[in-house]
């Protein structure tokens, strides 16, 4: 995991990657953010324009012109 965005109560916790379009790269990416054994909101930031979507682990997965330019998406 590269951050960790605390506001208030609520916590976020982002890996950045370039690309996760291969299925051994998400595993990669994803491997810390699985370790962690609380239920904050976790997300995967990646190089470009993604339609953000979530995966069977609830793990977020978004680009980075989404992820600085709406900050909804670091709510809960």
């Amino acid at each position: 995991m590269d951050f960790v965005v605390n506001r208030g109560s609520d916590r976020t916790y982002i890996q950045s990657a370039l690309t996760v379009a291969d299925p051994e790269k998400r595993a990669q990416e994803i491997a810390s953010l699985l370790r962690i054994p609380d239920s904050f909101k976790k997300m995967v930031v990646v190089q470009g324009f993604m339609q953000p979507w979530k995966d069977d682990h609830g793990i977020q997965y978004v680009g980075v012109e989404q992820f600085l330019t709406d900050e909804r998406l670091l709510m809960a």
